[in-house]
Order: structure tokens, then C-alpha cells, then sequence
């Protein structure tokens, strides 16, 4: 049951951050590195703060008494997530929701999948079992949705008008939208990493009385800081260097209207990986496969969004069908995980 369970709050992370950043569309007068900054306040500093201290008991007492070692890894980690995170928001605007997620998430389910089994010398053991092969199939068949969406971009370019392109995506650019897309998507990996690093902290955080449930919100606190910290230094060198500083006091666009946008767009980002802690822990033995499964439902219901805002107008019937097939293929590939995280159970 508590498989099952896990596999639901994935779920529910995937929506959040399929679903996030559409109110940034609502984000009127202002440059993107002033409404990324503006909302990364409340999904990097804000919301981990705010959620942490409401389900985890003593939060700063338990960091406090976390190894400085563990605490600098995790933040290290952080801080490489947030290159992948400072160039996930551009892959989205040079590629949109469907198209972006699919590769950047694509690559990150990989990377962030694979790595830490390797990193602490389990996978011999893992692809030894029936439900370690059960996992890595759905991590195959996970990739295999993905490049079949990647091919449906590529259609989607030859097909569509720069008229049809530009009024699903503004700023479309297939060639430095997949450049950006693939740097983004090896370097949110780091993200996984984090959350292995810091494990020693969830522990702390259980040890003094926080359910088991929330213990990673502990861990987000600090991964998040590292976030913060790279996208900050680079939204407010371009504020500065585009002088776009002037977005934040302009009184001729709705500047409290932004915020809410911005502080809304920020909080159900970070329900993701809210809810992603708390699948984290219902996943057993093989807790590294639940990141599959987050990617793959954050590439299923991005891609669903994509479909409603029309980013795919002008495309014709193969194309269309070429996209569902790669949704459905990456919706499968999140059962065979979830069925592989059973037979470990």
C-alpha cells in the first residue's frame, strides 16, 4: 500500500510542476530574470521555510545538529541543481511546455535515476533482482517516450509556419532551446543527488519526532539555499546589466498583480518537491526509482498543457499523434516503476 501511496504523491508533484509555470504567463511588464527572481523568493526561500517549519518539529534545531560536512554537500548539490534550474525557465520559453519538459526532464530522469545507485556501489545488486530489472525496463521505456516526443518537436518545427510557432511560443528556437534543454537537464539531476546526500539529515529530523512522511522537507531547506543562491547571482547580474532593476518600482505595469503571479507560480513549485519528499519515503528499498516516476509525470502533464495552450497549433495529424504516443509511453513507463518498487516491497 505505501508503494501505491508513494506512487499518487508523485503524481500529485508531477501536476504541481507541470502546472507551475503558467502564472508566470500572467507576469505582465517585466523582464524574465525579474519575475524568475521574484517567484524563486517563494519557491527557493520562502515555501521551503514556511512548510518546513510547519511539519518539521525543532526545523532549525535539527539542521543545527546536522554534520557541517553533510549540510556543505547538500548545499553543493543545490547550488549545481541550480544551473539546471536558471536554464530549465529558458528551455521553456525557447522550446514551451510540452517540448522542454519532455527533453530537459527526459535527461534529468536518467541522469538522476542512475547516478546515486552507481555512486553508492548498488547497482550490481540491483540489477540482480527481478524488481531492480522490472525498474531499469520502466527507466527504458521511460527514455524510449521521451525521444518519441523529442521526434514529435522536430515535426512540430518543419510543419508549423513562424507565425504558428511564435503564437504557441513566443520566443521558439529549436536549436538553442535543445542546447539549453540538455544543459539544463544533466545539471537538475543534481537535484537527486541532494536528496541522497542529505538522507543523514531526514534521519535527524525523524530521530526528533517529525513523521516520516515530511522528513525530507529538512533536506529542501538546504538544497533549495543552494538554488537560490545561483539563480540570485545571475537574475540580478542581468537586472543589472539589462536594467531591468527598474521592473521592480515601474508604476506603470501591475507590479502587485506580478507578485501574486510570481509568489503563486513559486509555491506550487515547490509543492513538487514537497510532495516528491513525501513519495520519497513510501518508496522503499529502491527510493531512486520514485525521481523516474517524478519525471515522468511532470513530462506527462506538461505535455497535456502544451496540448490545451495550443503550442502545438498548425501541426498536422501524425505529428498530433506522435506527441500522444509519447505521452502515453512515458504515463506507462511510471506503472512499470511503480510495479517494480511493488515487487521490491
Amino acid at each position: 500500500m505505501s508503494v501505491f501511496l508513494g506512487v499518487v504523491l508523485h503524481a500529485l508533484g508531477g501536476f504541481a510542476s507541470g502546472s507551475f509555470y503558467l502564472p508566470y504567463k500572467k507576469v505582465n511588464g517585466w523582464a524574465w530574470e525579474s519575475y524568475w527572481l521574484v517567484g524563486g523568493l517563494f519557491s527557493w526561500l520562502m515555501a521551503p521555510l514556511l512548510l518546513g517549519y510547519l511539519t518539521v518539529p525543532n526545523l532549525f534545531g535539527v539542521l543545527a545538529q546536522a554534520d557541517t560536512e553533510t549540510v556543505l554537500w547538500t548545499y553543493f548539490w543545490g547550488i549545481l541543481w541550480g544551473f539546471g534550474g536558471l536554464t530549465f525557465g529558458l528551455a521553456m520559453r525557447y522550446l514551451g511546455l510540452s517540448l522542454g519538459m519532455a527533453v530537459t526532464l527526459g535527461l534529468c530522469a536518467v541522469f538522476g535515476t542512475l547516478v546515486p545507485p552507481i555512486w553508492e556501489g548498488t547497482f550490481p545488486t540491483l540489477i540482480s533482482t527481478l524488481s531492480g530489472k522490472v525498474i531499469i525496463m520502466g527507466l527504458v521505456v521511460c527514455v524510449a517516450g521521451i525521444l518519441i516526443c523529442g521526434m514529435a518537436g522536430v515535426m512540430k518545427e518543419k510543419h508549423q509556419t513562424t507565425e504558428e510557432k511564435q503564437a504557441g511560443v513566443a520566443e521558439f528556437d529549436m536549436r538553442k532551446g535543445l542546447l539549453v534543454a540538455v544543459f539544463s537537464g544533466v545539471m537538475s539531476a543534481c537535484f537527486s543527488f541532494g536528496l541522497t546526500a542529505g538522507q543523514s539529515i531526514a534521519e535527524l529530523a525523524t530521530d526528533n519526532g517529525t513523521n516520516p512522511l515530511y522528513a525530507n522537507n529538512a533536506i529542501l531547506v538546504i538544497i533549495l539555499l543552494g538554488g537560490l543562491t545561483t539563480n540570485a547571482i545571475w537574475t540580478i547580474y542581468l537586472n543589472i546589466k539589462n536594467r531591468t532593476y527598474t521592473d521592480y518600482t515601474n508604476m506603470s505595469v501591475p507590479i502587485a498583480r506580478n507578485i501574486i503571479f510570481c509568489a503563486l507560480a513559486g509555491f506550487t513549485w515547490y509543492f513538487q518537491f514537497f510532495f516528491y519528499g513525501m513519495g520519497d519515503s513510501q518508496m522503499g528499498e529502491y527510493r531512486f526509482s520514485g525521481w523516474t516516476l517524478h519525471m515522468a509525470f511532470i513530462i506527462a502533464f506538461s505535455s497535456m498543457w502544451g496540448l490545451i495552450l495550443h503550442e502545438w497549433r498548425g501541426s498536422n495529424r501524425l505529428t498530433m499523434r506522435t506527441i500522444s504516443l509519447g505521452i502515453l509511453v512515458v504515463v506507462f513507463s511510471t506503472v512499470v516503476v511503480g510495479f517494480g518498487n511493488y515487487l521490491g516491497s
